[in-house]
């Protein structure tokens, strides 16, 4: 089997990494834990805000080396999803365990040097790698904050600071929840107010469910995340492979078809059904276009364009 591979055909992973960042109290946390079952990891002392008829399982992470510990050594087999509150918190004390490894990364100050940087990047991809293996989703929560350029506001994640390009670069999706009076959207595309990310092809504004009535009781399950994000691109992927393998089937019918020619009769019929005798799917006629005209080749056939027919080769005259 070739290295390269058709669109149809390319293994695609139906794991999500997202962020959602917005000002407190818009009810982040609740959203992330809206991902299908949820484990969070509260750095931050976020769950104490988060509407207890809405909390999920919890870790109180207090060091990097509890995510690590729970990554490696506990049953996490009732969770689809890391939920990490805050992604901002996470990243310090990732930097704290960086610097308890590798003094020399840090500077007078107690910050990270420009080398300790690169190598809280590297953790922070190896930490996205090992929840992987784990099968999980992962949603990072984080604040935001406010950047200024002339008179231009601009509302970007508080994630990773300086080093937030290249750590973003690693996620699926990025999105800035906002509130109008009770309307609370996010939002997937990046504009000129706020970071975005969109790799899977979300609409650029959703509106976000109430979850409780005026009289502040539960009228809505809270899996906005679990049905309109993953659920959606999850259906997508699986009709995408649906796709493939029935590209699949198709080409390998074709190839087989082909391979059999062994007359002039059949390779007209063939060159005169190949358009309308299959149910072509991408660019399945063109690869059976050229299948046929390698097979023809093989044979010796000529093709007769007064006639539009391919014919046996003339034999040489006798001497």
């Amino acid at each position: 089997m070739g290295l390269i591979k058709k669109r149809n055909e390319l293994d695609v992973n139906v794991r999500l990494k997202m962020l959602i960042y917005g000002q407190p109290g818009m009810g982040k946390t609740t959203l992330a834990l809206s991902a299908p079952k949820p484990l969070l990891l509260d750095a931050d002392g976020g769950i104490n805000r988060v509407d207890y008829d809405f909390i999920k399982d919890t870790v109180q992470v207090e060091k990097y080396e509890d995510v690590l510990d729970l990554l490696n050594n506990e049953d996490l087999s009732d969770y689809e999803t890391i939920v990490v509150d805050t992604g901002g918190k996470l990243l310090d004390l990732m930097a704290d365990y960086i610097i308890k490894q590798y003094p020399k990364m840090a500077k007078r100050n107690g910050s990270l040097t420009l080398e300790g940087f690169g190598q809280r990047k590297r953790e922070f991809s190896a930490l996205l790698k090992l929840i992987d293996t784990k099968k999980k989703n992962v949603v990072f929560v984080a604040h935001r904050q406010t950047e200024k350029n002339g008179e231009a506001t601009r509302y970007v994640p508080l994630f990773g600071g300086s080093n937030y390009d290249s750590l973003a670069t690693e996620l699926d999706l990025i999105g800035y929840l906002v509130a109008d009076d009770k309307k609370r959207t996010i939002t997937f595309d990046p504009t000129s107010e706020n970071e975005g990310k969109n790799t899977c092809n979300m609409p650029s504004v959703v509106e976000l469910p109430n979850l409780k009535d005026a009289k502040g009781h539960v009228c809505k399950e809270n899996n906005f995340l679990e049905v309109s994000v993953f659920k959606a691109y999850r259906d997508r992927l699986i009709e995408r492979s649906a796709e493939g393998e029935s590209y699949k089937k198709l080409i390998d019918q074709i190839y087989l078809d082909i391979d059999v020619i062994d007359t002039v009769e059949a390779a007209n019929n063939f060159k005169d059904n190949v358009a309308t005798g299959y149910d072509h799917i991408g660019n399945s006629l063109a690869m059976a276009r050229q299948r046929f005209m390698d097979r023809v080749a093989k044979l010796g056939y000529i093709y007769n364009k007064e006639k539009k027919v391919y014919e046996e080769p003339e034999q040489p005259a006798a001497e």
